[in-house]
């Protein structure tokens, strides 16, 4: 299947390559990008997250690309769709999910990079629908979300990979369809 590769004004949104193993190891390894994941990631867990993220590019040709700066072709994160099916509210779904390295936030590139995406999965994909989700203490996220036209379904939960009594355990679930995002595009 082709592989996707979408482009914004700043930013190119592109499979992943191996030279993207060291900086997305450093952002894994830092407390402050990991602060609402349960732990920060080692080494071989961020390989293997970057290995997991191609094989479903390559196997749907859509999925979490790499993100890099086009003036610099610097790697700043990640950000994309996943065919969500945990047990949470509403799934089956397409997910968007972003992760940016700290030296990059507060530049609108997570917004950027995740309308595109949005761009994607409502034209490429004829998705009705995407969500996204967060903990509820992940107010960041939360913006991003609201920035993109999504709305809180007001459908808290317990996310099933942690413990009940995790503090980061009961996220929010937005939403937004394809024709609020359209709505919002004009």
């Amino acid at each position: 299947m082709a592989m996707a590769l979408l482009e914004t004004e700043r930013l190119l949104i592109r499979p992943w390559e191996n030279k993207d193993a060291a900086p997305l190891a450093k952002m894994g390894a830092n407390p402050q990008v990991m602060r609402y994941f349960p732990s920060v990631l080692s080494q071989e867990e961020s390989e293997a997250l970057r290995h997991r993220a191609q094989s479903l590019i390559e196997e749907n040709g859509w999925g979490f690309w790499a993100v890099e700066l086009k003036t610099t072709g610097q790697f700043i994160g990640f950000v994309g769709l996943h065919a969500q099916d945990l047990a949470i509210p509403n799934t089956p779904f397409v997910e968007i999910g972003w992760r940016l390295d700290a030296e990059h936030w507060g530049k609108g590139y997570a917004p950027e990079a995740a309308q595109r995406a949005l761009q994607y999965a409502f034209e490429s994909l004829d998705a009705p629908d995407v969500y996204a989700f967060t903990t509820v203490t992940n107010l960041p996220s939360q913006r991003v979300m609201q920035k993109l036209g999504m709305t809180d379904c007001e459908q808290n939960f317990l996310h099933p990979k942690l413990p009940a009594d995790h503090v980061l355990a009961e996220h929010c679930l937005y939403r937004i369809t394809r024709a609020e995002w359209q709505q919002k595009k004009t």
